[in-house]
């Protein structure tokens, strides 16, 4: 089981795949922040905390159950033509629930429900731990086929999934408190998964959409969102600034 911790590819193999996992984690960490934003304060620590551990859960369990989850590019049934397997059942749907989630959180953004914002009690953190974990079988089905292409050794997978986790858990809170602070942040986070929703619907139906294509989109609008921030701030230093001088001149 442990023979792989003398194989230098093992190492190799472990480095990229813990990068590729915190990647393909940033995703869920976003998501998961603007779930947990509509619950009160003093529980979102503990949904995040929750949340990332339900998707260390799932992907460790998709991973023990290697047999089935490749099974699951066999055909079910053919439509026009074209088999369709219980993976691209779980893409297609996965896709179409990104979608409609963040279509419906851009509506609230903009529309201002308020209603939903001051929901408390045990019913919202189920319905949100709910969502949390549909969202983490879509992502931890793409993350653990990830895995299976890029090593060998079950173990060196359990331990790249693990790592990337903690290092989500760690992040979490600092990426939750930065989306929450900034409107046009969340906003672009938003239609990330709308790309990513459309991006799962195009692969459940056989249309392979280079991931690199995809996160060049993301790095060149978080780039670009990024210079607009710090534009945004140079805007207003000077106006605190004057504004604090003000009230000590009163």
């Amino acid at each position: 089981m442990f023979d792989w911790i003398y194989s230098p590819e093992a190492w190799i193999a472990l480095a990229t795949l813990t990068s590729l996992e915190i990647v393909l984690g940033i995703d869920n960490i976003i998501f998961i922040s603007i779930l947990v934003s509509r619950l009160p304060e003093r529980q979102r620590d503990f949904a995040r905390r929750l949340g990332l551990g339900l998707a260390m859960l799932t992907r460790l369990a998709l991973l023990f159950s290697l047999t089935w989850v490749m099974g699951l590019t066999d055909p079910m049934f053919h439509v026009f033509g074209q088999g369709i397997s219980g993976r691209d059942l779980i893409l297609v749907g996965g896709g179409l629930f990104l979608l409609a989630k963040a279509t419906h959180e851009i509506h609230n953004s903009l529309e201002g429900e308020a209603e939903e914002h001051s929901a408390t009690g045990t019913a919202s953190m189920g319905m949100i731990l709910v969502q949390i974990a549909l969202l983490d079988v879509v992502f931890s089905l793409d993350s653990v086929i990830t895995a299976v292409g890029l090593a060998d050794q079950l173990m060196v997978m359990a331990i790249a999934i693990i790592i990337a986790v903690g290092v989500m858990l760690f992040s979490a809170k600092a990426i939750g408190e930065f989306v929450d602070s900034h409107p046009t942040v969340k906003m672009l986070a938003l239609s990330f998964l709308v790309l990513v929703g459309m991006t799962l619907i195009a692969e459940g139906f056989e249309v392979h959409i280079p991931k690199g294509y995809v996160y060049f989109a993301m790095a060149f609008s978080v780039a670009v969102e990024m210079l607009n921030l710090k534009l945004r701030k140079k805007r207003t230093e000077p106006v605190k600034l004057r504004k604090a001088i003000e009230e000590d001149e009163e």
